[in-house]
């Protein structure tokens, strides 16, 4: 039988977990590889093969693996911070920045919000699969605002089954180019749209879509609005596709949108405002403001007349626009976490 040759790795110094011991002896690579070279068995504490990530090290004991994963393309440290809104044993909810890619892909070359969790040594959930640690729920790449990260699989697993159900979910504010003629909710079906692979669009035979849009503040031209936006779907873009099919589209929007000169925006004024859910381990509905970033706000403090969107924009009469029930939270302060 032939002799497995093996790598030994300096002795054991602290408690920990057994993938993370290995990742910080091994450059450019990262958990996932970690994760597969266990679990097939190719790692040995004390001599015994250990098939489990998350097996506890103990001070003193030696590890060794038979042949170390090719190192794989990581993307640069990220250059951008996150806000953390709330964080505990089994959540945490941040401020994603608008131009974040949440998580990585064959095509993704830059740093992602999952880097930069893994590089603050967040514990991540593992349902998602590989370069999706922690997700339960994405934006996209230019979108704002709040997002909840699961940090071990029970929660992601209760987290996900609330998205189902809806008893997870999240109001945005956007501005558009064109005002509504009326509060509206959009029923419409969206998948890929057929004329262009970039884009999605309503879709005879797409998956069952539906938002809520509601009027908050035109300007004084008249030809702009704030609104707000309740999905009670998950589809991608599905926002923007439901507003291009009343044609409407958010400032800044250069795929659904029209691209100018003269109204060229930084970014996409679309931002995801509150969050709310229950609370995976205690069981408490919990609702959460994500700021407006400075950029986003300042452009709207310029259009629209600043004590009228201050009032439409505190939390508590924001939901009372929509109906809902949960804005005595935010009113009483007795579960605003911001």
């Amino acid at each position: 039988m032939e002799k497995k040759s093996l790598t030994k790795l300096p002795p054991v110094e602290a408690v920990g977990r057994l993938d993370r011991f290995i990742q910080s002896h091994m450059t450019g690579v990262s958990r996932n590889q970690i994760e597969k070279l266990i679990k097939k068995g190719m790692v040995r504490v004390d001599g015994t093969v250990v098939s489990k990530p998350g097996y506890r090290l103990a001070p003193g004991q030696g590890v060794a693996y038979e042949k170390a994963p090719e190192p794989e393309y990581r993307a640069a440290e990220p250059d951008f911070d996150v806000p953390v809104i709330f964080e505990d044993d089994d959540i945490m909810v941040i401020n994603k920045p608008s131009g974040v890619v949440v998580h990585g892909g064959p095509s993704v070359k830059e740093p992602t919000l999952v880097d930069w969790l893994t590089r603050r040594g967040v514990n991540l959930s593992t349902l998602s699969g590989e370069e999706r640690h922690g997700i339960v729920h994405r934006l996209d790449k230019e979108t704002s605002g709040a997002m909840v990260v699961a940090k071990n699989n029970r929660a992601h697993a209760l987290l996900a089954d609330q998205l189902k159900d809806r008893t997870m979910g999240r109001y945005y504010v956007a501005v558009i180019d064109l005002p509504l003629k009326e509060s509206v909710v959009v029923e419409a079906p969206i998948a890929r749209n057929p004329a262009n692979r970039l884009k999605m669009g309503v879709v005879a035979g797409g998956k069952p879509a539906k938002t809520r849009f509601e009027k908050l503040l035109t300007d004084e031209t008249g030809r702009m609005e704030l609104i707000g936006a309740k999905l009670y779907s998950g589809r991608t873009h599905q926002i923007r596709v439901h507003l291009a099919s009343l044609q409407r589209h958010i400032l800044g929007d250069h795929l659904y949108g029209f691209k100018s000169k003269r109204d060229r925006i930084e970014r996409i004024l679309l931002h995801a405002y509150i969050l709310y859910l229950i609370h995976p381990k205690t069981g408490e509905t919990m609702l959460f403001q994500a700021e407006i970033p400075v950029s986003m706000r300042g452009w709207m403090a310029r259009v629209f007349e600043k004590e009228r969107l201050d009032e439409i924009l505190d939390p508590g009469h924001f939901l009372r626009r929509f109906g809902d029930d949960r804005h005595r939270m935010f009113d009483e302060n007795s579960r605003f976490e911001q």
